[in-house]
């Protein structure tokens, strides 16, 4: 393929201002939606005991509604069923109840059981936030601001990784042949990580661009149901609100012949729960549950109207059941989320997400590299200070969420014996310490401070199973869950492959190049003459 020299020059100019803006944010995005990939296990590891005793069986769910509906009459506007109670959601009943002087979104969520003598229990549930966190990280590319201001950022980013995307793309056909196989390693630093670079992205194109796109449609979901609610809708969609009468002295089935009846009509759909919402005497229902044979529009649940009376579901909605063209929305959710497969493809997409961050990280070392000012005869030439800055943002903002991720998940299990607020906690764990790491990373330099936080990330890394074990040897404020090991052996699995690289990044400080932003000798900033109009 000929192209003029000029034209890939723009391309390629393209391709390296668009990652160095954004390059960062999409690391964080893509190390976070790794770790939300097993959102649920993780849940279920950080969630404290509950104070409810053992959910009764399905069969006393009816008996534990009766009860709940009498004591807490608020609870009929909308509560639940757990089909398959979880550490995580350990009561067979919930609900939510909006207290005074909470905001219009904010509620609060109890649980019932039976105590030993029979009578109603019922607890606040005290699910761990910090799944939510990774994943609040993950949507806002890791911005501290609010969502309205923060998702039309991630928008932007998204569009501009995807036009990264076409732009290397071009720019790598040219030498495809030659070097999309290669794998140089040697003393050539910039040649390596080049290659790896463009392997990375290369091999995984079709993820990136199922992201990228995916991204921009989540963060600009409402402009876009503006535009065709103005122009399909002109005089506004009209809602069918009506909805059958229950028959004369018709009863809600019980829960556990509502679930037979569901089994027999979605087999392989695993249910997880049943909602009912009382409006005027008529009881709505929905069925929430899982078939891994089909991708779902939410991570880890589909969820579908139930006529409670009669137990026959209306599955139009799920996966496996649409139209074409709901099909093909449904689709492209699934392949954001990787909600299809079951867990050999959520371990695959980890993996991917994982590529996805080093393909950012390379990116940022191949400028640095590209800018270095190399030795001629015994002088060892100062480096661009654009460089070494930007050398410092790689190491403190990637290890930084590295790091804040392991030690807000760690600190799970002491923080519910110790304050109220979890989530305010969580969040000012994650940002102390992703702060505190790019502050570090100024102060020490780029290549003592990738050590350093490589060295930090490995120690919060391993803090997490120890702090099961903590639990299992009974220490006081922690606890451990029967079934939670898989969060714990990959946590464990992580620490030596962190040792690893950190024993790597120190090698190669003292004994790669002298004249290398990444040179032991480079710690400090030592030039001012940043090249006009380079960032940073």
């Amino acid at each position: 393929m000929k192209i003029r020299s000029d034209i890939i020059k723009v391309y390629k100019d393209v391709h390296i201002w668009i990652g160095i803006v954004s390059g960062l944010m999409l690391f964080i995005a893509f190390y976070a939606g790794s770790v939300t990939m097993f959102e649920k296990p993780l849940e279920r590891w950080a969630t404290p005991p509950s104070a409810l005793s053992p959910a009764p069986s399905l069969q006393q769910a009816d008996a534990l509604v009766a009860a709940v509906l009498a004591e807490h009459p608020k609870a009929a506007s909308r509560y639940f069923v757990s089909v398959r109670p979880h550490a995580d959601q350990p009561a067979r009943v919930y609900w939510q109840e909006r207290a005074p002087g909470q905001g219009r979104r904010q509620f609060t969520e109890y649980g019932a059981s039976f105590a030993a003598d029979g009578s109603l229990q019922v607890a606040q549930t005290r699910k761990a936030p910090v799944a939510q966190l990774v994943d609040t990280l993950h949507q806002l590319v890791g911005l501290p601001f609010p969502d309205k201001i923060a998702r039309p950022i991630m928008g932007a980013v998204a569009m501009a990784y995807a036009v990264a995307l076409v732009s290397g793309l071009i720019v790598l056909l040219i030498t495809l042949s030659k070097d999309v196989f290669a794998l140089r390693i040697g003393k050539n630093i910039k040649r390596m990580w080049l290659d790896a670079h463009n392997a990375l992205g290369l091999f995984s194109l079709p993820f990136h661009i199922v992201i990228a796109l995916t991204s921009v449609v989540f963060a600009f979901h409402d402009q876009f149901y503006d535009a065709q609610g103005a122009v399909v809708y002109p005089q506004g969609i009209e809602w069918n609100e009506e909805h059958a009468e229950a028959p004369g002295g018709a009863a809600v089935l019980p829960a556990a012949e509502l679930l037979r009846r569901v089994e027999q009509q979605l087999p392989g759909f695993e249910v997880q729960s049943f909602g009912f919402q009382n409006k005027g005497g008529h009881v709505e229902a929905t069925v929430t549950g899982l078939d891994i044979r089909h991708g779902t529009r939410a991570r880890v649940y589909a969820s579908t109207h139930l006529d409670p009376y009669s137990g026959e579901v209306d599955a139009h909605d799920l996966p496996g059941h649409m139209d074409g063209w709901n099909s093909a929305v449904n689709a492209f959710f699934a392949l954001h989320f990787g909600s299809f497969g079951g867990n050999p493809v959520r371990w695959l997409y980890l993996l991917m997400g994982l590529a996805g961050a080093a393909l950012f990280y390379t990116g940022n070392l191949l400028w640095v590299e590209s800018r270095r000012r190399k030795r001629k005869g015994a002088e060892t030439p100062v480096q661009k200070r654009s460089a070494w800055v930007l050398a410092c943002l790689t190491v403190g903002v990637s290890l930084g969420c590295v790091a804040g991720i392991s030690a807000s998940i760690a600190a799970t299990k002491w923080l519910p014996s110790l304050v109220t607020d979890l989530k305010a906690w969580h969040t000012g764990i994650y940002y102390a310490v992703f702060v505190a790491a790019i502050a570090w990373a100024f102060l020490r330099g780029a290549p003592r401070a990738a050590v350093e936080l490589l060295w930090l990330s490995a120690l919060c890394t391993l803090t997490i199973p120890l702090s099961s074990l903590a639990g299992v040897l009974g220490v006081a404020g922690s606890w451990y869950h029967a079934g939670s090991w898989p969060v714990d052996l990959t946590a464990l699995l992580s620490v030596p492959v962190m040792v690893y690289i950190a024993r790597r990044t120190q090698r190669r400080m003292q004994q790669g190049h002298t004249d290398s932003v990444w040179s032991q000798g480079s710690a400090e900033p030592c030039s001012a003459d940043a090249l006009p109009g380079t960032p940073l």
